[in-house]
């Protein structure tokens, strides 16, 4: 039986290749909101926690917003990583795209893993450092937890980028090359002190992957109006100039805070819920 057995080692990896070629192989996709975005986000979400757990984040503040980005920083020696920060959504389907299972091994099942691999994990991988977070809360691994807070909220935080929704993530497939980093990068970097965030008190979620899935749809819904909007600003012009931000800002604003805002309330309620789900320990100030 040892041919048989050499044969499937020999085709694992041979599957194993071809994903990670893939990987390797496939556009580059910019993730996330860019660095700014991403501690405007993580600084506000301390501020919706609960009296029990304000001291412990307040405490680590400067920690999380250090690294927040981390995750990002994982891709360059493991490519596949860069499959956690995305899910393309309207490869199943139309809106609200049920075609897709939110339980990861329904939807495996159902579109096998190269595929859900590919199109991206991104409200699964929520729910993953969901429970790592409760883990580390129920031992009191509090320096662990501070790290994996971090990751948490930069998922979280991805999934509130409509562009991280979508296969026509940076605009190519609309002529509109780069639309994502116009808006949330740039918009954040030449407005951004002037944004009036307004995040919520943060709330228990009782379910952590499908809020996720929720909160990226929400994102999705953004995408055709931001496009429009690209269009509409470019309009008259040849190059992304300043009248071109200031229209685009003007055109996309109320978007724009409005799921920085949110993107706030839910890091504080995913750090809440795995608090609650941890039996409410006391946490180190």
């Amino acid at each position: 039986m040892q041919w048989h057995r050499d044969f499937w080692y020999s085709r694992a990896a041979a599957i194993v290749a071809v994903l990670l070629l893939g990987c390797l192989l496939s556009p580059g996709r910019a993730l996330a909101w860019g660095e700014n975005a991403q501690k405007l986000i993580i600084n506000r979400a301390v501020d919706t926690v609960p009296n029990e757990l304000r001291p412990f984040f307040e405490n680590n503040r400067k920690f999380l917003i250090d690294h927040v980005d981390d995750p990002l920083g994982l891709i360059d020696e493991h490519p596949w990583e860069r499959n956690n920060h995305f899910v393309e959504l309207d490869k199943y389907g139309k809106f609200p795209f049920e075609a897709l299972p939110r339980n990861y091994k329904a939807a495996i099942e159902k579109y096998g893993k190269s595929k859900i691999l590919s199109t991206g994990v991104l409200p699964w991988q929520i729910g993953v450092y969901s429970e790592k977070l409760t883990e580390d809360f129920r031992a009191g691994k509090w320096e662990q937890a501070k790290m994996d807070a971090a990751f948490l909220a930069n998922f979280v935080a991805e999934a509130h980028d409509p562009f991280n929704t979508t296969e026509n993530f940076d605009g190519r497939l609309t002529g509109q090359n780069d639309v994502n980093d116009r808006f949330n990068n740039v918009l954040i970097a030449r407005y951004g002190s002037f944004f009036p965030l307004s995040p919520r008190d943060a709330f228990f979620v009782s379910d952590p992957t499908d809020y996720a899935f929720e909160a990226c749809l929400e994102a999705h819904s953004l995408v055709e109006s931001i496009l429009l909007a690209d269009r509409h600003a470019k309009k008259g012009l040849t190059s992304y100039t300043d009248e071109y931000y200031d229209r685009f800002y003007n055109l996309t604003a109320a978007s724009l805070i409005r799921q920085l805002s949110d993107a706030a309330t839910d890091v504080g309620s995913y750090w809440m819920t795995a608090w609650v789900n941890a039996g409410k320990p006391a946490l180190p100030r």
